[in-house]
């Protein structure tokens, strides 16, 4: 169980962080049924839907570990994706911000709905219980996830992250409209309790909506293999001193960030003249390559080629 829940790795903490979320979501949709609230009904599928991502999440975090780092995958599975499972990440990523927007978009055509209609009536108590306990909970396992990704340094850790903030939020403007609507009861001012859960609900997806666009924005550039910048930079000033040094003729690079991953394709072109060299002598030039390049580890993914041909480079 402590291997599971292991707070030191990614794998353990999206576990820890599904298992937490999974007692929220069901509490959460309990609660709303019991109470009268939509909002905690949302509040509740919210956490389901992030629970689900966070599962899918996991098992794309295994494969990508068990193909890149242990090796312990099956020889079928290596053999159908030798490329390895780097493109599942921005998938998953652009799945879990979409689904988030359309369930906040529903909530709040439903929430417009029942405003239109005078509202709804609830019981302020349960209601208040309920989001006090997940406002703990939503900023306990936040707090938890931005400490072990200090080191983990993970993306679906980093959104992961951005999710229980998010549900914080949400929850704690739930918790202060419940507590007005529980202190204006018997006032003249009773009149507002049924227009608090829509109201509060239209303003926490007005406020959430965007929240993702950022994440599939990245997504999509990481699936349609947008060259990132920073990255092209590095490189061609690598390549660039390395041609110069070496006296070739040119380079052509090559370079895309797939998730975690980061895909570069070097292609020196050697000049006709050139003295020939052994494979040993041409094995240590692209080490240099490799060692000017950086970041060397699992999540990269390097080929260096020398060529007389610049068609091959092309």
């Amino acid at each position: 169980m402590r291997r599971i829940f292991d707070l030191t790795t990614e794998r353990g903490v999206l576990a820890t962080s599904v298992a937490v979320t999974l007692v929220v979501a069901f509490l959460g949709i309990g609660f709303g049924l019991f109470s009268g609230s939509f909002s905690i009904v949302f509040d509740g599928i919210y956490s389901m839907i992030d629970a689900s991502m966070s599962l899918l999440s996991l098992v794309v975090v295994n494969l990508i570990l068990s193909h890149a780092v242990t090796g312990s995958l099956s020889r079928k599975l290596r053999e159908r994706f030798s490329m390895g499972f780097w493109h599942l990440e921005p998938m998953v990523l652009g799945l879990n911000g979409t689904l988030l927007i359309s369930a906040a978009l529903y909530a709040l055509v439903t929430a417009v709905g029942s405003l239109l209609k005078g509202g709804r009536s609830l019981e302020f108590g349960w209601a208040i219980v309920y989001a006090a306990v997940t406002v703990i909970a939503c900023v306990g396992i936040a707090t938890v996830e931005i400490r072990a990704n200090r080191k983990i340094r993970s993306e679906f850790l980093r959104l992961d992250v951005k999710g229980w903030i998010m549900s914080a939020s949400i929850t704690a403007a739930l918790l202060v409209a419940f507590s007005i609507g529980y202190f204006v009861q018997g006032t003249r001012w009773q009149w507002i309790s049924p227009y608090i859960d829509p109201a509060v609900l239209a303003m926490v997806c007005l406020l959430i909506i965007p929240l993702p666009v950022s994440t599939i924005r990245q997504a999509l550039a990481d699936i349609f293999l947008v060259t990132p910048l920073d990255l092209k930079l590095h490189v061609d000033t690598v390549a660039k001193a390395f041609v110069v040094k070496h006296g070739l003729a040119s380079y052509r690079a090559y370079v895309a960030r797939v998730g975690r991953s980061k895909d570069i394709e070097l292609y020196f072109i050697v000049p006709a003249d050139a003295p020939a060299r052994t494979i040993a002598e041409w094995d240590a030039l692209r080490d240099e390559v490799g060692d000017l390049v950086g970041e060397a580890g699992p999540n990269r993914w390097l080929t260096v080629v020398f060529t007389g041909d610049p068609a091959w480079a092309e």
